[in-house]
């Protein structure tokens, strides 16, 4: 948590800023990158899964090597503040953008909660007024957090009113009260659900490998993925298991690691 002030705002965090490093035994995933790179286009990003399905690791990854002007926010239940909320968004933006924070900054004294417009408008104009053609990506993660209509509001009304070249990515554990449907009628929303997270059998071969040291049977890889649902929580338990039995993983048949699986998870 931020620590306040002796006038009584809050010290932002700035590790809530900072992209978050790979996990060891992360498998890069390129049809993943490929579909989040064309989904930008579209304006808003919807990266939305259960826990462990691994939205941060592989939306990190994917900010670390796009080569493109990335601005990152983690969330956490405080953020349901709206003037929190916006300060955070602020210097988000601050970090790839020069000047949006200070613009911002005397609006937020004087926000009302209820009434974010006049915030949301000087935040869009500063952007508006950046250089011609630049792209700047705004990922904020574990949007699921935010329960405070207020900031639904404020994050509508930027979704409604985009400056050029600013690309909203939102990923969570749940669909946002945004005005998605709208958004998708107007192809101006790109979604990357569980279904597209679950690891292919090539993909879990990969992933099970980094955490075993060696490649397993292809048989063994099926059983494993086929047990988990492709879930990649469960897969890297997996290999962490089989990684540290005693005997050979790389040896073993389908039957045999799927036993090892079922007492990890």
């Amino acid at each position: 948590m931020a620590e306040p002030t002796a006038a009584g705002q809050d010290v932002l965090l700035t590790t809530k800023l900072h992209v978050p490093r790979p996990r060891p035994g992360f498998a890069v995933r390129p049809r993943l990158v490929e579909r989040l790179d064309e989904g930008l286009a579209r304006g808003l990003l919807l990266v939305c899964a259960p826990a462990g399905f691994g939205k941060t690791s592989l939306l990190a990854d994917w900010a670390r090597s796009g080569g493109r002007a990335v601005a990152w926010l983690s969330l956490d239940t405080g953020d349901n503040d709206p003037v929190r909320f916006w300060r955070y968004v602020a210097a988000a933006l601050e970090r790839v953008r020069p000047g949006v924070a200070e613009q911002v900054a005397g609006l937020l004294g004087g926000l009302d909660p209820a009434s974010p417009e006049g915030l949301v408008t000087a935040l869009v104009n500063q952007l508006a007024a950046g250089p011609a053609g630049d792209e700047l990506v705004l990922v904020v993660d574990d949007y699921h957090l935010i329960q405070a209509p207020p900031v639904h509001h404020g994050v509508s009304l930027l979704l409604e009113h985009p400056p050029p070249g600013l690309r909203l990515v939102l990923a969570g554990r749940a669909d946002p009260p945004l005005p998605l449907a709208r958004l998708r009628a107007r192809g101006q929303l790109a979604e990357v659900r569980a279904a597209d997270l679950r690891f292919r059998p090539t993909e879990a071969a990969a992933l099970l490998a980094r955490h075993t040291g060696q490649p397993l049977p292809d048989q063994a890889v099926a059983a494993l993925a086929a047990r988990t649902e492709g879930w990649a929580a469960g897969l890297q338990l997996a290999g962490l298991s089989l990684r540290d039995h005693p005997d050979r993983p790389g040896s073993w048949p389908a039957s045999r690691a799927a036993t090892v699986l079922s007492w990890t998870i």
